[in-house]
This record gives structure tokens, C-alpha cells and sequence, in this order.
């Protein structure tokens, strides 16, 4: 048996998952990976175990028997704006597809998925979520600052409350400004190098976090340069200052 601080030590995962076969998978297969999972089977008995406790992951099924899974994702994302939101459904319309990004989730997983699917995308998640490196300085982008080692956005000193993946993506574009870079080089940066699926998740990320930035931009009360994110039809987006 796991021991309350040996879970400390591993990456809390909060399966919301009323299938008993899907459910009862994810959670021994986590475990045996040296996470720490808790299964939750509705959507009401997720949001009381969340607030009981810190987790890093949320993997949340949409089809849930007491609530819409949207809902429970829009209100842990305004509770826990740091935490990894994973969806998993069996809905692969385009349509369904944004409204769980739109809802706050950075990614989604269509049933059926394989478990090395899932370990596969965790990781890749929690190694950009996670990873130390040597502190590297700020990165101004016109009046924005942007501090890659402590993960925050000002503009004029005050802070933008990115969601994580808003964030990752404007630090890729930071990092290469100037450049065009693709849709699959975005893809392969932000999300996972392996990533299959619509590429409506960076469609979706990239107007939200346009539209943050507008917005804390309209909000100051000084004049606010921005940087310009151009879209390259055909090919993907320029960051320029």
C-alpha cells in the first residue's frame, strides 16, 4: 500500500470515469506507473475530492451520469488554473472537440485509447509542465514580460493569468521571434511530438490566448504595446515585437 507521503512524491491524478472497466484500467495502470491516482465516477464527487486535495492531472470523461463533464472542467480550471486537464471521450466531432478545449482542457484523448496512449501523452505533458532548467532571463515582447523559469506574464507589472498551454505557447513563439513557425512544429513543442489527431487544439489555444492578452491589454491603465502573433495561412504563426 501507497503511503500518504509516498504519494507526495508522485504525481496526483484525479480520474472522473463512470465506465467500472474504464476506470478501474486507468487506475491500476496509473498506480503500477508510480502515479497516485483517485477515481471518481461522477462529476459531483470529483469537484469534493479536488477541493479536498491538490492534484496535477484531472483525466475527465464528458459523459458523465450526473453532469455535463464541460461543467466540471470549467469550474476546476477557474479553482486549480495550473492544473492538466485531459479529456476523454467518445465524441470526435470537431464541434465537441473545441467546446472541451474552449472549457479549459489542454488536451483530449478520443475512446477508444490504449494505456500506453495515456502514459505516452502524460508524460510528455508533465515533462513541459514540470521540467527544471538553468534560470533563464525574462524575455520582453514589446510591454510584455514574459519569465520563462517562474511562468508568469506581466504587462505593466501586473500579472495575465495564462492557462498552462497559453503559456507554453506564446514562451515557444517568444523563443523564436521572428520565425515562421508550422502548425507541426508548434504541435511538436506544445503538446507532443507523437500527437495525432485534430490540430484544432492549437486553433483553440491560439484565440484564447490572444484574446488574454487583448484583454489585460484594454484593462491597463497605461498604454500597452503588444507583440503581434501573425497567422501564416498555409503554414502556421510569426511572434513579432
Amino acid at each position: 500500500m501507497h503511503t500518504p507521503a509516498a504519494d507526495r512524491s508522485r504525481h496526483r491524478v484525479l480520474v472522473v470515469e463512470d465506465d467500472d472497466t474504464i476506470g478501474r484500467h486507468l487506475e491500476t495502470g496509473l498506480r503500477n506507473n508510480d502515479y497516485a491516482p483517485a477515481w471518481s465516477r461522477t462529476g459531483a464527487a470529483a469537484l469534493a475530492e479536488a477541493a479536498r486535495k491538490p492534484y496535477d492531472v484531472l483525466l475527465l470523461d464528458l459523459g458523465l451520469p450526473d453532469m455535463d463533464g464541460l461543467d466540471v472542467a470549467r469550474t476546476l480550471r477557474a479553482r486549480h488554473p495550473n492544473l492538466l486537464i485531459i479529456i476523454l471521450t467518445a465524441r470526435t466531432d470537431d464541434i465537441d472537440v473545441i467546446a472541451g478545449l474552449d472549457a479549459g482542457a489542454d488536451d483530449y484523448l478520443v475512446k477508444p485509447f490504449s494505456l500506453t496512449v495515456v502514459l505516452a501523452r502524460l508524460r510528455a505533458h508533465l515533462r513541459r509542465h514540470t521540467a527544471t532548467s538553468t534560470p533563464q532571463e525574462p524575455i520582453r515582447l514589446a510591454d510584455l514580460v514574459l519569465d520563462t523559469t517562474a511562468r508568469r506574464c506581466t504587462l505593466h507589472n501586473e500579472e495575465i493569468q495564462l492557462r498552462p498551454k497559453e503559456f507554453d505557447l506564446l514562451a515557444v513563439l517568444a523563443q523564436h521571434t521572428g520565425e515562421a513557425l508550422s502548425r507541426e512544429t508548434l504541435m511538436a513543442e506544445v503538446w507532443d511530438e507523437n500527437w495525432f489527431g485534430s490540430t484544432k487544439t492549437l486553433d483553440v489555444t491560439m484565440a484564447g490566448l490572444r484574446h488574454r492578452l487583448t484583454r489585460a491589454a484594454a484593462a491597463s491603465t497605461r498604454p500597452a504595446r503588444l507583440p503581434r502573433i501573425t497567422t501564416l495561412r498555409g503554414h502556421g504563426y510569426r511572434l513579432e515585437c
